[in-house]
């Protein structure tokens, strides 16, 4: 009886570890994909990052000085260039005011006031800013898609882990199984029993 236990207990691990083995190899494909995809998306847009002399803050130095002058290609640099060059630009351009703000305050004007130098200005920070979001929002996207990349890699590093643990504990539970047997068949041997397991 505990021979078929032993087996029964190791078989599944062994299935588990092809189960993982699978989705460890799914994993690393996701991670791949998305990795390409994301470089190669971001180098066909030929960004280069800002030199250290573009930057003006010390926020921006700490989060831009590593890329300076290289060209964009990764989800951390996307990230950095967005939240750190892109979004202090908007900012400055807009007083702090949001594309959403800025907008809106151009739809309520009068065909008269569109047509003056004031309505014209607003109408191009409306249109600067709705570059910089569109911009800020592709970048962050592949940033996204980066780092779900990464966080894919390590599952399957970790789903390979388990699969070769469940293998070496199958492994071990079926010869613990044969042993069992093995200790069973001799003291039924001793006794004169029947071996049912």
């Amino acid at each position: 009886m505990r021979a078929t236990l032993d087996k029964l207990i190791s078989w599944t691990g062994l299935l588990l570890a092809v189960v993982l083995l699978v989705a460890g190899g799914l994993l690393t494909w996701a991670s791949s994909f998305a990795g390409n995809q994301v470089h190669d998306q971001l180098a066909m847009q030929d960004i280069t990052m800002p030199a250290k002399a573009q930057l003006e803050t010390k926020a921006q130095h700490a989060a831009l000085d590593q890329y300076a002058g290289q060209k964009m290609t990764t989800g951390a640099q996307a990230k950095a260039f967005s939240d750190h060059y892109i979004l202090v630009h908007m900012n400055a351009a807009g007083g702090g005011k949001t594309y959403e703000e800025v907008s809106g305050q151009y739809i309520q004007m009068t065909d008269a006031q569109k047509a003056s130098p004031e309505g014209q200005k607003l109408a191009g920070l409306r249109q600067t800013l709705f570059m910089g979001n569109t911009l800020r929002g592709e970048l962050l996207t592949a940033y996204a898609f980066g780092k779900l990349g990464a966080i894919a890699g390590y599952a399957a590093i970790a789903s390979f882990l388990g699969a070769g643990l469940m293998l070496i504990l199958g492994l071990f539970g079926l010869a613990h199984a044969k042993r069992a047997r093995e200790s069973a068949a001799v003291a039924a041997a001793k006794v004169g029993t029947p071996i049912t397991a």
